[in-house]
């Protein structure tokens, strides 16, 4: 029989079923006659039964996987449904979770029992059970402070400490942490003589009052671990111990059925090759917990939603990601053809699921939809007209390209990119710049700019605003520290605001790399322009470097991840980044724009949120990020050609609504996921259905909302405010609100201003009270057509008729006396009812 030490090997061993005859149902019901054991490290598969778990140390233990293969092929884990039995029993304890712990020196075999057949075996050795191992204080015992919250951000973990007592944020600096326990405050937080009265203890466990409450219990492996350490002197342990390298989690994926669960095994790889179980230590979280839960345990359990499911694993420092998928599983018995490379990773992902798309939306709902989403804007009552009367098969994609060439595209993406560069004033001296960079941003999207150079453009403007529109940014924008912020989190959907201070708690950025890349900004020179409050930006000859703030060492300018560059005094280090970040190689400039842009059309990005790309936060759909990614660069960064492609699809015009299976879908895109219309194409909106316009103080009364240059015009117009108009403080798309309010629907309900469009004497309501009543049915239509792109049903019109010819209304005077009727105002009133059920309506205020 082969012996395997316990640092020899991955400490998650997989106690096996194979060839499984038919799927083991939750009543326990063992329809399977095969069986065999396997042992599991470094994530293969194929060891024998022969092999034997060896436990060298009282301090060892191990979680172990009970694994289940099914006829079809799939796995599932019964690894808490078993029953586990060791003989001779005094050598190790298995619990209900399936975790070892040595009891006594020996030999004995561990049985795994599923049902009445089912039954595996597993040889187990403790050896050297006396020996306890010293305890290493930055490996073993400041993750303790990570799982339970100690070192967060809201509590101990903060700049400032909580109640006296301080700690670094998520342990990135242990060296501090043991000062902080052992040697502040007299050294009375930790008391070695008698371990269980540190003051340490009392308030973790709640026997003293703590303001975070009870944070363990004394059975806990944390309790017991930290009892250790201080019994054993608090050692810190020595210079040359090995260090964590990496942590690995088993299994990495699994396909799982709905409501069914996973136990995680999470071992810590440490740099001299040994090994550690460290399954009940490490912190646990998941990306969805409408899909899964997880428990300090490492235990996975699944709701009845299907989709795909990140559970973020995370000790002393470093990250690990479990992902399953979970299918619904309907029949699918036929898919659509695609129309593109889109549909066919769309439906690839659906076929896997078990997730029947729904059917292409009709005429009506694609021309309102994707005018809305590419031109911001509602198709006019002739141009549904047209669009509904055109029998032409292409007719979708000219209306696609039709859009695209026209000027509304260009204003509705420069007004959202115009908020994301943060094209703010805050005072009239700012207005002649931020007419200028929003014109300059129109123009590059009317013009087709390849995304890249418009980037580049930015990032190395110089000289006035009027020479060099990009220049704006770097007014708003004007601290490094901000420039690399925003220059990461728009261009390369990466947050690097925490690795400002420590080490990015969900990815690999350090306080190096942060610095690292804020060097490219070093350079950045500003004198006084040739108009009032305006500034000139050039670049200050000399070294880029910048300093890191606790090794003090003067870092070179480097890409995330990418070598630092080596620049001459007189050469701007903006160019090099500019080239390092639109490279086609480059691992996140393409892929951040097409989640972004996927995200405008369908409502919900591959990654949410769409500037937060990381590997703890994968997308839904890897495959079609790729291919979108892939796409783009080869397109020569093309803006309108992956619109076009996007809108193409038939996973874009899919309707909305949902079919017998796919309305629990949110992440897959079976259906089109309506949204709320932004404030500003909102309230063009209702200009058009009221037949109004809104004049803004300043701008020619033409200008639409969509056309608004910078946030100025918000504190004057309250529906642009109170409906989510972003500020433009931060180039995060969260700043804009797409959320539903109370206050939004009383606005819409009952405001002054609403009220004033819909009763204007030159207004929709006031012409169709003038025409002759012969032509109610037309003006029904086109109330219609205007605001909802479609015609009205049978029942709609015949309603809506009703309510123009019902019984005269009843009016009295000042003093209570009833008025003769008056059906011309009758008839204006009823007008001015319908367009405001019109535009309280869900189908009018959703894109669908």
């Amino acid at each position: 029989m082969r012996m395997v030490t316990h640092q020899s090997f991955l400490l998650g061993c997989i106690l096996a079923f194979q060839s499984l005859t038919a799927v083991c149902e939750e009543a326990q019901q063992a329809e399977v006659l095969t069986r065999s054991l396997i042992f599991h490290w470094n994530t293969e598969y194929d060891h024998p039964a022969s092999d034997t778990l060896v436990l060298d140390g009282g301090d060892r233990h191990q979680q172990i996987l009970l694994t289940g293969t099914l006829t079809d092929g799939t796995v599932r884990d019964y690894t808490r449904r078993a029953t586990y039995v060791t003989e001779p029993s005094g050598v190790a304890h298995v619990d209900d979770q399936g975790r070892i712990v040595p009891v006594g020196n020996g030999r004995t075999v561990l049985s795994a029992q599923y049902g009445e057949h089912l039954e595996s075996r597993l040889s187990i050795e403790v050896k050297n059970i006396e020996t306890i191992r010293p305890l290493n204080f930055p490996n073993q015992i400041v993750p303790i402070f990570t799982k339970t919250g100690c070192n967060g951000g809201g509590c101990h973990g903060k700049a400032a400490g909580q109640n006296g007592f301080r700690l670094s944020l998520l342990g990135f600096e242990p060296e501090e942490d043991y000062g902080f326990l052992v040697s502040e405050a007299r050294g009375r937080r930790v008391f070695p003589a008698a371990p269980d009265r540190s003051l340490l203890l009392l308030k973790a466990t709640g026997e003293l009052p703590h303001g975070g409450g009870k944070r363990m219990d004394k059975e806990s492996d944390e309790y017991q671990l930290l009892r250790r350490w201080i019994a054993q002197g608090m050692p810190y342990g020595n210079r040359n111990d090995p260090t964590v390298e990496h942590i690995e989690i088993i299994p990495q994926e699994r396909l799982m059925p709905l409501e069914s669960d996973q136990q995680l095994v999470v071992l810590a790889h440490y740099t001299d090759g040994s090994v550690e179980d460290v399954t009940r230590r490490a912190l646990y979280e998941s990306n969805q917990k409408d899909i899964a839960e997880v428990d300090g345990q490492g235990w996975v359990q699944l709701r009845q939603q299907p989709g795909d499911v990140a559970v973020m694993v995370r000790y002393d420092g470093h990250v690990g990601v479990f992902r399953a998928t979970i299918p619904l599983g309907a029949p699918m018995d036929t898919l659509p053809n695609p129309n593109n490379f889109i549909d066919e990773k769309v439906f690839a992902k659906l076929e896997n699921l078990g997730i029947p798309p729904s059917g292409l939306c009709d005429d009506s709902t694609f021309i309102r939809r994707v005018t809305l989403d590419v031109a911001g804007r509602l198709p006019t009552e002739a141009e549904t007209h047209a669009f509904l009367s055109d029998t032409r098969l292409n007719k979708r994609d000219r209306w696609i390209d039709h859009l695209l060439d026209g000027p509304d595209y260009a204003d509705y993406f420069a007004n959202k990119y115009s908020a994301l560069l943060r094209n703010r004033r805050d005072n009239d001296k700012e207005k002649r710049g931020s007419f200028a960079f929003h014109s300059w941003i129109r123009d590059s999207f009317y013009d087709n700019k390849p995304y890249d150079q418009f980037v580049r453009e930015i990032l190395t403007a110089s000289g006035e605003i009027t020479q060099n529109p990009p220049t704006a940014w770097y007014r708003e924008v004007n601290q490094a520290q901000e420039q690399l912020e925003d220059t990461a989190q728009l261009f390369l959907a990466t947050r690097l605001k925490c690795a400002q201070c420590h080490h990015h708690p969900y990815e690999r950025w350090s306080q190096r790399d942060y610095y690292q890349f804020s060097a490219f900004f070093s350079r950045v020179g500003r004198k006084s322009g040739g108009y009032p409050g305006e500034e000139s930006i050039y670049h200050k000859s000399g070294r880029a470097s910048a300093t890191h703030p606790k090794s003090k060492e003067n870092l070179s300018p480097a890409g995330l991840g990418a070598t630092p560059v080596s620049l001459e005094p007189e050469e701007d280090p903006r160019t090099a980044l500019a080239e390092w970040i639109t490279q086609p190689e480059n691992p996140f400039f393409a892929r951040a724009l097409v989640n972004r842009y996927w995200k405008h059309f369908l409502n919900r990005g591959l990654v949410e949120p769409e500037d937060d790309m990381r590997d703890t936060n994968p997308p839904t759909n890897p495959e079609l990020l790729e291919a979108l990614a892939e796409h783009f660069v080869s397109s020569g960064f093309d803006l309108k050609d992956l619109v076009r492609q996007i809108c193409r699809s038939r996973t874009y015009q899919a309707s909305a609504t949902p079919n017998e299976f796919n309305a629990i879908d949110t992440q897959h895109f079976s259906r089109h996921y309506p949204q709320r219309l932004e404030a500003e194409v909102l309230l063009d909106a209702v200009d058009e259905v009221t037949g109004t316009g809104t004049h803004f103080t300043g701008l020619p009364p033409s200008f639409r909302a969509v056309q608004l240059p910078d946030n100025s015009f918000n504190q004057d117009y309250y529906f642009l405010t109170v409906f989510g108009r972003p500020e433009s403080a931060s180039a995060c798309e969260c700043e804009r609100s797409m959320d539903a309010s109370l206050a939004q629907s009383l606005h819409m309900l009952n405001s002054k201003s609403i009220q004033e469009k819909i009763l204007s004497e030159s207004g929709t309501a006031a012409g169709f009270a003038n025409d002759d009543p012969g032509k109610d049915n037309d003006n029904i239509r086109s109330l219609f057509l205007s605001a909802l792109s479609r015609e009205p049903t049978d029942a709609e019109m015949r309603q809506a008729k009703d309510y123009l010819h019902r019984s005269p209304r009843i009016r009295v005077d000042e003093q209570g006396q009833a008025l003769p009727p008056d059906d011309k105002r009758d008839r204006r009133e009823s007008f001015e009812d319908l367009i405001w059920m019109m535009l309280n309506m869900k189908e009018f205020l959703f894109n669908h």
